[in-house]
C-alpha cells in the first residue's frame, strides 16, 4: 500500500507541475484581441497608403477606360489602349526611353564600379572624396538640370568652350534634333540611314547630366559591396600569383553580382520613369516645349505629361501610363528570372 500511495503522490505532483492547457475559446479570444489591437495601430498607415497610393492607381485605371478630355464623355473601355499601341508618337517615345535607359544604366554602373574600386584602395582624403561623389545625388534634380542647361548653352556654355579648346566647332546641344551617329557621319562626309542615326544630341546631353547626377549613389552602394568582400580572399589570390586584373575579374566582380543586380533593377525603373531632368532641360531650351526638339527627347513619361497638360486627354494619357507600368513590370520580371537562371 505504501508503494501505491507513493506512486499516487508522485503522479499528483507531476500533474500539478505540468503546464495547464489553455482552453480553445480563451485562446481564440486572445488572438482576436491581439489582432484587433495590431490593426488599430496599423490603421493610420493603412489609411494613408490606401488614400494616397492605391486609390489613385485604381482611379487612374478607371480614367484610362473613359473618353476623358476636358470633360468626361463616357466609357470607351480599351479604345485608349488600342489607340496608344497604334500611335507612332507612342512608339517613338518608347524608343527614346529605351535610348535613355541604354545610355544611362550600363554607363553609370560601369563608371560607379570603377570609381568605387579606386576609392576602396588606400588613398588620402578617402572620406572627403566619397562625400564629393555623393553630393550630386542629394542635389535637387531641378537645380542640377538648370545648371547643366547653362553648361550646354549653345552661345555661352562651358561645353562649347571646352570643345573649342579641342578644335571642335560649337554644338547646339539641347537644341540639336539630329542623332549623334548622324552628326559624326556628317563630320566624316558619310550618310547614315535613319534607323542608325542614334539618339539626338539633345538626348545625349540629358544622358550626360543624368549619369553625373546618379553616379554618386551607385558609388556608395558599390563601396558597401566591396567592404563586404573578405580580405583573406584577396590575400590568398595574391599569394597564388594572381595579378590585379585577375583579382578584379575573378574575385571582385563575381562578389559584386548581387549589388550589380540590385542597381540594374532600380536604375532601369528610374530610367523609364525619368521626368524632371528631361522636362526642365527640354522645356527651357527654346525647342517648342517639353520633349523637344522635334520630340527627340520625349520619353514615355514626357508623353504622358504632354497628353495631360497640352492635349487635355486624361483618359489617353492614363492609358499610356499603364502601358508603361506593364513594360516596367515585365522588364523587372525578366531581370529576376535571369538572376534565378544564373
Amino acid at each position: 500500500m505504501a508503494a501505491s500511495f507513493g506512486s499516487a503522490e508522485i503522479r499528483g505532483v507531476a500533474l500539478s507541475a505540468a503546464p495547464r492547457r489553455s482552453r480553445p475559446g480563451r485562446l481564440d479570444r486572445r488572438k482576436l484581441r491581439n489582432t484587433a489591437v495590431a490593426l488599430l495601430f496599423l490603421a493610420p498607415a493603412l489609411a494613408i497608403t490606401g488614400v494616397f497610393h492605391f486609390f489613385p492607381v485604381f482611379y487612374a485605371f478607371w480614367i484610362s477606360l473613359r473618353n476623358w478630355k476636358i470633360a468626361d464623355l463616357g466609357m470607351v473601355w480599351l479604345r485608349n489602349y488600342d489607340e496608344a499601341l497604334h500611335s507612332h508618337a507612342f512608339w517613338q517615345s518608347l524608343g527614346t526611353t529605351v535610348y535613355f535607359a541604354l545610355g544611362t544604366v550600363p554607363v553609370t554602373m560601369a563608371l560607379a564600379c570603377l570609381i568605387a574600386y579606386l576609392l576602396f584602395q588606400k588613398v588620402r582624403f578617402l572620406g572627403l572624396l566619397r562625400t564629393l561623389y555623393f553630393l550630386p545625388y542629394v542635389t535637387s534634380t531641378v537645380a542640377a538640370a538648370s545648371v547643366w542647361l547653362w553648361i550646354f548653352n549653345p552661345r555661352a556654355g562651358i561645353a562649347n568652350a571646352l570643345l573649342g579648346k579641342l578644335g571642335i566647332g560649337n554644338q547646339r546641344w539641347t537644341q540639336e534634333p539630329r542623332g549623334i551617329v548622324q552628326l559624326l557621319g556628317s563630320a566624316a562626309h558619310l550618310s547614315v540611314p535613319g534607323l542608325l542615326q542614334g539618339p539626338s544630341l539633345a538626348l545625349c546631353a540629358i544622358i550626360i547630366m543624368t549619369i553625373w547626377h546618379q553616379l554618386g549613389f551607385q558609388v556608395v552602394i558599390f563601396l558597401v559591396g566591396l567592404g563586404n568582400i573578405p580580405g583573406e580572399t584577396y590575400e590568398a589570390a595574391r599569394i597564388d600569383g594572381a595579378s590585379e586584373r585577375q583579382v578584379f575579374w575573378k574575385i571582385t566582380l563575381p562578389q559584386l553580382a548581387p549589388i550589380c543586380f540590385f542597381l540594374s533593377v532600380i536604375s532601369t525603373i528610374a530610367a523609364f520613369q525619368a521626368f524632371n531632368e528631361i522636362y526642365i532641360i527640354s522645356s527651357n531650351s527654346n525647342v517648342g516645349g517639353a520633349g523637344g526638339p522635334l520630340r527627340t527627347t520625349q520619353t514615355v513619361m514626357v508623353n504622358v505629361y504632354n497628353q495631360f497638360q497640352s492635349a487635355h486627354r486624361l483618359g489617353y494619357g492614363s492609358a499610356i501610363a499603364f502601358i508603361l507600368f506593364v513594360i516596367i513590370m515585365a522588364l523587372t520580371l525578366v531581370q529576376f528570372l535571369s538572376l534565378i537562371h544564373i
